[in-house]
């Protein structure tokens, strides 16, 4: 019986140590999950204002033309403040006569950035075509080229980083698929579509959307 008992009381204590072992491998695991997040966010961070700046510093470069295929999603957090710059930009591009075009997907939502591109100085767009739900660039004087690229597949997803190309040739392709992007309505169009389908008033949308009533009367 004291034999029995020995081993009974040595398997418990080596049962009891490997889930402790077990335990701490978990919580391990779940802290090194959480620390590859983090390291991932850090080094996204870089990436995505690196393709801000290049993208702005590309717009200032501009003489006569800037057409854009672009999300229109409405900045949160950090990217309220770049895309305050991406605006300035247009405005003082702009003023100097520059023509500045952009295409956004049509969403409801995207009538925000829309409005505030158009105040700026741009021609906006709307439309459904492929294109303008899964590529984002913006072209310069037709010789540069800034690609962004989202984190994950889909029109609704972030962009991550880009890249600053200059090639006449792709800068020429890419507008050639943007003059060809078929069904482009203009922003007065697609917010007269958007009440036809919703039934919203002018008064409604502003409150929805954030934006002054009275620029929406003036489109």
């Amino acid at each position: 019986m004291t034999l029995e008992i020995g081993l009974l009381v040595l398997e418990s204590i080596l049962l009891i140590g490997t889930f402790t072992l077990l335990i701490f491998n978990i919580r391990e695991r779940k802290q090194r999950d959480i620390l590859l997040r983090e390291v991932g966010r850090a080094t996204r961070v870089p990436s995505r204002q690196e393709y801000f700046l290049s993208l702005m510093d590309s717009m200032l470069e501009a003489k006569k033309e800037l057409i854009g295929c672009i999300t229109g999603r409405s900045p949160s957090g950090d990217d309220i403040k770049t895309t305050n710059d991406i605006v300035d930009a247009i405005e003082n591009i702009a003023k100097k006569g520059v023509r500045i075009k952009y295409l956004l997907p049509k969403f409801p939502d995207r009538l925000r950035m829309g409005v505030r591109y158009m105040k700026a100085g741009a021609e906006v767009l709307f439309s459904n075509c492929l294109m303008a739900h899964n590529i984002r660039y913006s072209i310069i004087d037709e010789r540069i080229v800034v690609l962004g690229i989202p984190e994950s597949a889909g029109e609704k997803e972030t962009t991550k980083e880009g890249y600053k190309i200059m090639s006449v040739g792709l800068a020429l392709i890419l507008k050639d698929s943007f003059d060809a992007c078929e069904k482009q309505a203009s922003l007065k169009d697609y917010l007269q579509e958007v009440i036809e389908q919703t039934g919203a008033t002018l008064a409604y949308l502003a409150r929805e959307l954030s934006l002054d009533e009275e620029d929406l009367k003036k489109i």
